[in-house]
């Protein structure tokens, strides 16, 4: 057990300030305030004559008259009733009050001195009493230990047309990308008492039944850094080699860490370990015959983030924010039915980008943002990159969302294909406008909320506050190599093949593509909808016009 006393050591006229000790104890540092100025004051600091002793009365204390606190059982004794008393008062004795106030009258004077010397005595005295009844009645609760304890904090349930956790997906030796349709998703977050433990889960359940999606994550708040353990699971059909459908089944375990600069700056790490099964089905004596294949990762990825922008209303923003960010992956096992492979050499995939983005305010909340972002894998695996679309797009027109005729938008088989992912977003084209193992994108839009800024008060209709007028414009590519003119770009040749007769053509294509056109913003149900058309531009040649409707924000 350790105890504590309490043993006054100066009493000054006057408050400290503030107060600072040698880590020694051998000299004490003390501030105060006189005469309209800060002083500072050195001396030494000698524990060992710190003895218990009364405090002596200040200067401003001995300017008031002394009181004594008497016992509640003695003022009762001593009380008498309000009548008696005014009864027994000689009329005389009633002190007229003057009708001007500007009369003083000598003779009945309280100087304010005592006016707070009476209330002085009668607070504490009051105090003391209080004090005393509580003692007596009070009864004093018992300590307990606090048990980690959790509860809901929100519950999700939606349509969507996304993913969960967006991973890259596996390259099955064709082109062609899953994007997911209709899907109902559905998540659950609790937390703990403090805030220092979370737990999330959540499922999406496709409309087909055949491409669902889980995860489950445990986060730890406690402390600077900020750690999180999440487990994840996605499954999704595509196209391997040239006509057989085959299912993909990715397990993924991540520990992500954060470690904070400030407010606005922090650093990203996540380790991952993930496992992707391609299974085919037994459609056919073929694919009867195949076994699985299985896929073993490991990851790292490191990302720089900053963010300082403000939100005054949805969608709408002031500041900059941008990511840069560094990744490596390593095959651990390649297996094919009885044939594995460990540490499968030559495996290793380095990727590297950024993102970054500014909001620049032109009047009240009319503002123009734009975008730029950028990505390269490297090494003896690749990451394939398909330029167009946009995210969360929802299918609604008949033209395609991914451009999947070989001989239109080829790729370079050459390559060592590992992984493939989306590079948004190029409005005016649908996805595979371009690809490669780099990608650079850039984004304009200029984003008005018509209706608020028009009426200039608060608006009752949540779709009309919401409402936004953009006008936008994308440029970007995608190539494979060092440079978009790389000869390794197989977007620059054409194969025609008819019998025997082969003939390469050459399309000469320009790297770069770009669209524009106009867009609507706002909320709806609780979801929040954009509505874009879009010209796109491929080789000088404006295309048909294309209807973009997603369930996204920002860019």
């Amino acid at each position: 057990r350790y105890f504590t006393t309490f043993h006054p050591v100066t009493n000054y006229a006057r408050n400290i300030l503030d107060e600072d000790v040698r880590s020694d104890y051998s000299q004490v540092a003390e501030k105060f305030r006189y005469d309209g100025s800060d002083h500072l004051v050195v001396k030494d600091l000698d524990l060992s004559s710190v003895k218990s002793k009364e405090l002596l009365k200040t200067s401003y204390r001995k300017s008031l008259p002394d009181f004594v606190i008497v016992p509640e059982e003695d003022v009762k004794d001593q009380k008498k009733p309000v009548k008696e008393t005014i009864e027994e008062k000689p009329k005389d004795s009633i002190i007229p009050v003057p009708s001007d106030t500007s009369i003083v009258d000598i003779n009945n004077y309280v100087f304010e001195k005592e006016k707070k010397a009476k209330y002085f005595a009668e607070s504490v005295a009051f105090r003391e009493r209080v004090l005393k009844e509580d003692d007596a009645t009070f009864e004093k609760l018992k300590q307990r230990v606090y048990f980690t304890t959790f509860y809901i904090d929100y519950v999700v349930n939606q349509i969507d047309f996304g993913f969960i956790n967006t991973s890259y997906q596996t390259f099955t030796g064709t082109a062609g990308y899953y994007n997911p349709n209709f899907t109902l998703f559905f998540k659950l977050g609790t937390k703990e008492l403090f805030e220092n433990y979370k737990i999330t889960g959540g499922f999406r359940l496709a409309g087909n039944f055949n491409s669902n999606e889980y995860l489950l994550s445990f986060e730890n708040l406690k402390g600077r850094i900020d750690k999180q353990f999440l487990f994840h699971r996605q499954t999704y059909s595509n196209v391997y080699g040239q006509s057989v459908i085959v299912k993909t089944h990715m397990h993924e375990m991540l520990y992500i860490a954060k470690y904070p600069f400030s407010q606005v700056a922090c650093i990203k790490s996540t380790t991952s370990i993930r496992d992707d099964r391609i299974i085919f089905p037994s459609t056919n004596s073929e694919t009867l015959k195949e076994g699985n294949y299985d896929y073993l990762w490991a990851g790292q990825k490191l990302e720089f983030i900053f963010d300082n922008t403000r939100s005054p209303a949805i969608n709408i923003y002031y500041g900059t924010r941008f990511k840069l960010f560094g990744e490596f992956y390593y095959q651990l096992l390649d297996k094919y039915e009885k044939e594995m492979e460990l540490f499968v050499p030559e495996s290793d995939m380095f990727i590297l980008g950024f993102d970054f983005r500014h909001y620049q305010k032109i009047h009240r909340e009319l503002i123009w943002a734009t975008r730029f972002a950028g990505s390269t894998s490297l090494g003896n695996r690749k990451l394939l990159y398909y330029l167009g679309g946009v995210d969360n797009w929802i299918h609604v027109t008949k033209k395609p969302t991914f451009l999947d005729n070989i001989y239109e938008v080829p790729i370079n088989w050459e390559q060592p294909w590992a992984f493939q992912a989306l590079a948004t977003n190029m409005r005016g084209f649908s996805q595979n406008i371009r690809n490669g193992n780099s990608f650079l994108v850039m984004n304009n839009e200029i984003r008005w909320p018509i209706v608020r800024y028009i009426a200039n008060r608060p608006i009752n209709s949540d779709f009309l506050s919401n409402l936004q007028v953009v006008g936008f414009m994308d440029v970007g590519s995608a190539w494979t190599g060092t440079s978009p003119s790389d000869e390794k770009n197989a977007y620059n040749t054409r194969i025609v093949q008819n019998g025997p007769i082969k003939v390469v053509i050459d399309n000469d294509r320009s790297p770069f593509v770009y669209g524009y056109g106009f867009g609507l913003r706002s909320r709806l149900l609780g979801y929040f909808i954009r509505a874009d058309w879009a010209w796109g531009v491929d080789g000088g040649m404006v295309q048909p016009r294309m209807f973009y409707l997603s369930l996204s924000l920002d860019f």
